[in-house]
């Protein structure tokens, strides 16, 4: 049973995952190909209608998407085992015209690609691979001129230059980079069992680190998300994570959750709460229940989190030290499947509606009411 959300539309679609949408269309990246992204007409939220779907090479997942003006970027990723003719990085788009997306240029990266990523319209944030570096890193690329990206500067933690000499004190690539958020000078960087770092990006082209916290070991999964709130709370400033709950953990418990980290001092953050749905069986690898994503989004301090099969949880983190759930939501599945893998989710600050996105198939549209 779900608690104070309502659903206002759905479509069923293939799932994947990222949803952002902007004015009246919802963009989607889809898991697994040949689907790349999906532009959906969402001017009548009861029935939103598919517009036109990119489509993409095999061994290949165009999963994230960005949108600002008629500027669409999307990652190209390694889906599956990696081919010899395989070619990953940032793909720009022309979208004036949604029924016909026009790609107008190709930021290419090495190896698997590039994963998630932040967008301002002017600069994006991403987390490519680099030849040389030893997993993802985090990289600043100009797009003022959408037709001719380029690198502004990269980072990452010590120990992944192995061109360069360093020597990582991990396996299998663990310490990298899963994406770069933005707010005003600083990138709040997610960095997967290498924890996060808070970037300085007051010279863009020598980013700094302020300060980096690592829980993974002790604590078995990943972190995905740090996303910074932009407004103080009880006089402080805060950083919300989310681990997300994955197959590479360090160990079958417990399920991932999400962390509320103090960063009023921001070269000394503090983990001082956290937010778990009970559930204390092992890691299912048939059927993920835990913590993935929150919206990035942010208004006030009621934040709405995706978590696999536990569907969308809403937290109230009006009081920090305190975080409660308020509400839930419990989609069906996609077409053709029996379990949810709720992956994603948008905020839509101008009417409030939520926009819940399945890693199996299918989208919500929601309203809440706490």
């Amino acid at each position: 049973m779900s608690k104070g959300f309502k659903q206002v539309g759905r479509l069923e679609i293939p799932g994947g995952g990222q949803v952002t949408v902007q004015g009246d269309f919802a963009y989607l990246g889809h898991l697994e190909p040949p689907y790349g992204t999906s532009i959906v007409d969402i001017s009548d939220r009861k029935n939103p209608k598919l517009v036109s779907t990119i489509e993409v090479p095999s061994h290949t997942h165009s999963h994230k998407v960005r949108v600002h003006g008629d500027v669409m970027l999307i990652n190209y990723e390694q889906f599956g085992r990696l081919e010899m003719d395989f070619q990953g990085g940032m793909k720009i788009f022309d979208i004036s015209n949604k029924a016909k997306p026009r790609e107008i240029a190709f930021f290419k990266c090495d190896g698997g690609g590039m994963h998630r990523f932040d967008y301002d319209g002017e600069y994006a944030y991403i987390s490519p691979q680099v030849h040389g570096w030893y997993g993802n890193v985090a990289m600043i690329v100009d797009v003022r001129e959408p037709s001719k990206p380029k690198e502004v500067s990269r980072w990452w933690l010590p120990g992944q230059w192995v061109a360069g000499g360093e020597k990582p004190t991990w396996p299998n690539a663990r310490h990298r980079c899963h994406h770069p958020l933005r707010l005003g000078n600083r990138l709040y960087t997610s960095y997967w069992h290498g924890g996060f770092v808070i970037l300085n990006i007051d010279d863009m082209t020598r980013p700094t680190m302020v300060s980096h916290l690592d829980w993974s070991p002790p604590y078995p999964c990943p972190t995905h998300t740090a996303l910074p709130i932009p407004h103080e709370i009880k006089g402080r400033r805060w950083l919300v994570c989310t681990d997300e709950e994955v197959s590479d953990r360090l160990t079958p418990t417990p399920n991932a959750f999400l962390w509320l980290v103090d960063i009023t001092d921001e070269t000394k953050p503090i983990p001082v709460s956290t937010f778990r749905v009970p559930h204390d069986k092992p890691f299912n690898k048939d059927c993920w229940f835990g913590a993935h994503q929150p919206q990035e989004q942010v208004s006030g301090n009621i934040l709405f989190v995706t978590w696999f099969a536990g569907g969308l949880r809403a937290v109230d983190i009006s009081d920090p030290y305190n975080p409660r759930e308020v509400g839930h939501y419990d989609p069906k599945p996609g077409m053709g499947h029996t379990i949810v893998q709720s992956n994603d989710v948008f905020y839509d600050r101008r009417d409030g509606l939520i926009y819940l996105y399945d890693r199996l198939g299918g989208l919500d549209i929601l309203e809440f009411n706490a």
